[in-house]
């Protein structure tokens, strides 16, 4: 197949501003692959970089995707032609974050909310190194594949907090990642109630199995030593706000974990005395398990996770998703958007 020299992308600029143009084709290295994009996802760390102003100007982000590999360098060992998923980095191996499992945790690894140098998914190609990218199994479709990348955030979160199936779990926020964790735990039979401002995404909540309550429905006890009546085990805090961070510390039982997924510029200030006197545990979690997608795709292919409530039904163009990035701020709409290059 002969390649064009150029090709379509959305490129950041400056906050609020993306100019959809063409660029040149990313040059291929020895062991990159270029991988003709088929769906990307949009996602909150994006609604960060282009909104508010945290990219790098006249880069392409878009980091959800799935593709087929429709060109190689010399050293890389993937056939042409194969669907897969991918992330943008890779771990050094060598650490001992990456020698005991964790490579969200390598010391190489790029910086949150810094380019480094990735070829975003928001244009018709990119290119990555060929030992980023998993394979996609047949019994999944590329549609679908896109929403591997939030939904192993999501079960690496889940992981984190050590949550048992069966369990009582609070998630706050039902927005793209929060949604995936609610899924995740409804097919680990847990018991889950979401505080979710925007009436659309409630609504995502519901078809998903989740009970809704108001933050202000919320018992917040009078004593850090304390819990509230329906005190829950495990809290999600996925939507970044510095509220949701201070309720969901209040919604746990004695023993409780709550595990911060969101990222905000204004702080929670937590409440270490009812940290201290009920022996909460509350950790981060960032990036996903070394089998992440993987096991992501496993999921999905499992027919576990309701893929028709989570994904928006129809995909928008590169010239849509400044719009749609603004619907997505505002909770207008709920579900996961796919750009379709």
């Amino acid at each position: 197949m002969t390649l064009a020299t150029t090709m379509p992308a959305a490129v950041y600029r400056r906050p609020g501003e993306l100019d959809v143009t063409e660029v040149p084709l990313p040059e291929l290295g020895p062991h990159d692959a270029l991988v003709e994009v088929a769906y990307c996802g949009v996602c909150g760390t994006d609604l960060h970089m282009v909104l508010d102003g945290w990219g790098t100007p006249d880069t392409i982000l878009g980091h959800e995707w799935s593709g087929r590999v429709a060109a190689t360098g010399a050293e890389a060992r993937i056939d042409g032609g194969t669907p897969v998923v991918g992330r943008g980095w890779a771990e050094c191996g060598r650490c001992r974050h990456c020698r005991a499992g964790q490579p969200g945790l390598c010391v190489q690894r790029p910086l949150a909310g810094i380019d480094d140098g990735h070829s975003g998914a928001f244009a018709r190609y990119l290119v990555t190194d060929y030992r980023n990218l998993t394979a996609v199994p047949e019994t999944v479709s590329l549609r679908e594949a896109a929403y591997a990348e939030p939904l192993a955030v999501a079960m690496h979160a889940i992981t984190q907090g050590s949550f048992q199936p069966g369990g009582r779990a609070m998630v706050f926020g039902c927005g793209p990642i929060g949604a995936a964790v609610v899924a995740v735990l409804i097919a680990r039979d847990a018991d889950v109630t979401v505080v979710e401002p925007s009436e659309p995404r409630q609504e995502l909540a519901r078809r998903l199995g989740a009970a809704v309550r108001a933050v202000d429905e919320l018992e917040t006890p009078a004593h850090p030593g304390q819990v509230a009546a329906d005190a829950v085990g495990w809290v999600f805090e996925t939507s970044g706000a510095r509220q949701a961070a201070q309720a969901g510390l209040t919604q746990l039982a004695g023993g409780g974990t709550m595990v911060i997924v969101g990222i905000g510029m204004d702080y929670p200030r937590l409440d270490t005395s009812r940290m201290i006197l009920n022996e909460l545990v509350v950790t981060g979690a960032y990036e996903y398990d070394p089998d992440g997608l993987v096991a992501a795709l496993d999921l999905i292919a499992s027919d576990a996770l309701p893929m028709d409530v989570l994904l928006e039904p129809d995909p928008v163009g590169l010239d849509g998703i400044l719009d749609i990035m603004g619907r997505l701020r505002s909770g207008e709409v709920a579900g996961k958007v796919l750009v379709q290059p």
